[in-house]
This record gives structure tokens, C-alpha cells and sequence, in this order.
């Protein structure tokens, strides 16, 4: 299995179909959509994923007034990939609607992180980690034996927490405020989010504004001062530090390194 390319936190207010080319395309919506399913409208009502395969004719919309969001991943498979995708049971061409979505993002944020900084075992990963997204889906599908909602206190607002995380990284994100309109102590609140999550807030925060830094390293010509500046750091040399130590390279190596791969 070869992964072509993974974009998340997409947002769009027009269709999304054909373009996505001929490949096998994985996607997963973090909005209602809209799509027809034998000549019939359907919508679905949340968070949603939908595996695409090779050839197919489907499309989805908005359902409603607000853009879609969704994370897209396009690869190629072997027969021996489509045999193992189709002994997980998953329907394809179709949305599945999950009730949590957080492994699944957790493993799309990896593969991202991953890609900016290719290793020997870069390919190897890409596919081990498609395949933990096949098996979290086909899990979901059956259903948990007891859902986060249920093990973990003011959990839908903690994800509700962590999507804004993701969705607005340049935002100072002020503990002490998140407490507040909780409700909870500091110290229950990093018990809670780190149960819930894996992670805690603060590794949250800084990992949504390097993949929006590196994101604009990849795509504009901003210096690496406006960028760290953009991304909410208030020191140019603090956020050098943080994407060392988070990616492996400095910024102005990372975007030499995809300049040259897109050449």
C-alpha cells in the first residue's frame, strides 16, 4: 500500500467528487454531508468516514449552511491490500457514521507528522498506520463495549475542546479559562484530557501550530519569523527550537527538503 498524499483540517462549501482522482481515497468528515445513495438524497447526522474505492462515482455536499470539514488520505493498493481491506468488513463508497472519532484522528495527525520528515521506515509506517485506520473503522462499525462518553466525565467537551484546538491553532489557549467554563480544577481537567486523549492540552496545542507552520512552509513564501509569528509563537527562536525538536529538522530545512521533492 503507497500513500499518495494526506491533507486534514479541509474545508470547503461546494462538492467533493470527481476530483479527488482514480486512486483509492479514504476520507473522514467531520461534518453532516449530503450524498445520494440509489437515486436517493442521504445525510448523515455527525462525524462520518468514508473509504472510496478505485472508480468510484460519489459525491458529497454540505448538509446545511456551514463548509464541510473533512481529512482526506489517497493511496494505491495490491491485490493483497484489497483483500485484507475487504476481510475488515467495511462498507465502501459510502459514509460510516462513528460515534468517536479519536483514534482515527490520532493516527491522521501521525501519518501527517510522519510525512514532514521522511525516515528509512517512512513507507512502512504510511501502511501500518492505513492499516490501524482499517481496523479502528471495522471496530467502530461493530461498536465499543462501553463508549468514551460513558468512562470519561465532560468528555464531549473535551473533544469539542480538542477539535477547536486543531481548527484554530494560532488561538492562546488559556488553561485557566478552559477550567472555568468546566468547572473543574487544573489538575483534574490534565487527568481527564490525558484519559481521554493520550495526550495532554499542551502537547495538543503545540502540535496543531507546527502543522500549521508547516503547512505554510509548504505552501506560501513567509519568512520562518512571520510563520512562528502566524502560528502564535511570540519568539522566533522558541518556535525554531519546538520544530527541531518536534519534526526532526529545522523549518528552513523542512521546506528546502519539500521544495526539492516537489521538484
Amino acid at each position: 500500500m503507497k500513500i499518495n498524499s494526506i491533507t486534514l483540517n479541509c474545508r470547503r462549501t461546494n462538492a467533493l467528487g470527481g476530483e479527488m482522482g482514480a486512486d483509492p481515497v479514504f476520507l473522514l468528515f467531520r461534518s453532516p454531508v449530503e450524498y445520494i445513495e440509489n437515486g436517493t438524497v442521504k445525510h448523515t447526522s455527525g462525524t462520518s468516514a468514508a473509504l472510496l474505492t478505485s472508480g468510484y462515482k460519489q459525491s458529497f455536499r454540505p448538509s446545511g449552511a456551514e463548509p464541510m470539514r473533512y481529512d482526506i488520505v489517497s493511496f494505491r493498493t495490491s491485490a493483497a491490500d484489497r483483500q485484507y481491506i475487504s476481510s475488515m468488513n467495511i462498507p465502501q463508497d459510502t459514509p460510516v457514521e462513528i460515534d468517536d472519532d479519536f483514534v482515527i484522528s490520532g493516527i491522521l495527525r501521525s501519518m501527517q507528522s510522519h510525512s514532514m520528515h521522511r525516515g528509512k521506515h517512512f513507507s512502512e509506517f504510511m501502511e501500518l498506520a492505513m492499516r490501524m485506520i482499517f481496523i479502528a473503522l471495522s471496530d467502530a462499525i461493530d461498536g465499543p463495549e462501553k463508549s468514551p462518553e460513558e468512562k470519561i466525565p465532560h468528555y464531549a467537551k473535551l473533544k469539542k475542546l480538542r477539535d477547536s484546538i486543531y481548527e484554530d491553532p494560532v488561538k492562546q489557549w488559556s488553561i485557566d479559562d478552559i477550567c472555568k467554563n468546566l468547572h473543574i480544577s487544573r489538575t483534574y481537567f490534565h487527568r481527564l484530557y490525558f484519559s481521554a486523549f493520550g495526550v495532554t492540552c499542551r502537547q495538543d496545542v503545540i502540535e496543531s501550530r507546527l502543522l500549521c507552520a508547516a503547512d505554510m512552509l509548504r505552501n506560501t513564501e513567509n519568512s520562518v519569523a512571520q510563520i512562528a509569528e502566524l502560528c502564535g509563537y511570540d519568539s522566533e527562536s522558541y518556535f525554531m527550537r519546538q520544530f527541531k525538536l518536534h519534526k526532526g529538522c529545522t523549518p528552513t530545512e523542512y521546506r528546502r527538503r519539500i521544495r526539492a521533492e516537489e521538484e
